[in-house]
């Protein structure tokens, strides 16, 4: 479905990332897997991938919230890829505080990272999109953006700028055919939710179906609007229920 496209995924090295990576290169899509830090996860995933489905996969280690650096990685996949067709802003990190004793250097971190980071990537794969007349971009950010969460005021500003910059981004991209949508998580059983004080259990009692989201469940989403051709400036909750 999505074979010779080649697909642009941050935080691809674990958790939600990796999902999609995975997912994306079942469906034959070259895929550039950006990381932080975690080179060893990133380079087990692209190994354990490469040549199942048809395409290639390869790691690149990038700070999303540094514009230059977004620059010049985006260079390294045109070169080694030809170009890029599809993006998934997946990268993101969580520094929790109530407001009242929050550092400004968590509150900066968090936006930097989650939300700058999107607009970097959105800022230098496009003209690779508009020159190749496709495009398709999902940006991931989470209910908490839609319904606020006590002790996230960061990360929940940051993913309420997501859905902002994601739907400027849609009416923008439109008329030339490029796509810009959205996937909104609520609880998913990552390492990002265990590092949560709450217990597993204490979290799904907050959901109407129970439990907490798979990263595979994610995934699909994401997918979806990577392949339909009729969605732009959409947010799509998958969360369980919990922000209906």
């Amino acid at each position: 479905m999505l074979k010779g496209l080649t697909a642009v995924v941050t935080g691809g090295s674990r958790g939600i990332g990796a999902a999609i990576v995975r997912k994306l290169s079942s469906l034959g899509a070259n895929v550039a897997v950006l990381y932080a830090g975690n080179r060893e996860k990133a380079e087990a995933l692209c190994r354990e991938l490469e040549g199942q489905f048809g395409g290639r996969l390869k790691a690149y280690q990038c700070d999303v919230s540094d514009f230059e650096a977004v620059k010049a990685t985006v260079g390294e996949i045109r070169k080694d890829f030809g170009g890029v067709q599809l993006l998934v802003n997946n990268a993101g990190i969580a520094r929790d505080g109530l407001i009242a004793t929050m550092r400004e250097a968590d509150f900066d971190a968090v936006v930097a990272t989650d939300l700058k980071g999107a607009f970097n990537l959105i800022r230098h794969c496009t003209p690779l999109m508009l020159r190749g007349k496709y495009g398709r971009i999902v940006n991931v950010s989470s209910v908490a953006g839609l319904m606020g969460n006590a002790g996230q005021a960061n990360y929940a500003a940051a993913k309420a700028g997501l859905v902002g910059l994601t739907k400027a981004t849609a009416r923008e991209l439109a008329p030339r055919g490029i796509t810009c949508n959205a996937v909104a998580p609520g609880f998913v059983a990552t390492e990002m939710t265990e590092a949560l004080s709450e217990s597993a259990e204490t979290l799904s009692t907050a959901v109407p179906l129970g439990r907490m989201a798979r990263p595979e469940e994610i995934a699909e989403a994401v997918a979806f609007l990577l392949t339909a051709d009729y969605i732009t400036g959409e947010v799509l909750r998958v969360d369980g229920g919990i922000a209906m």
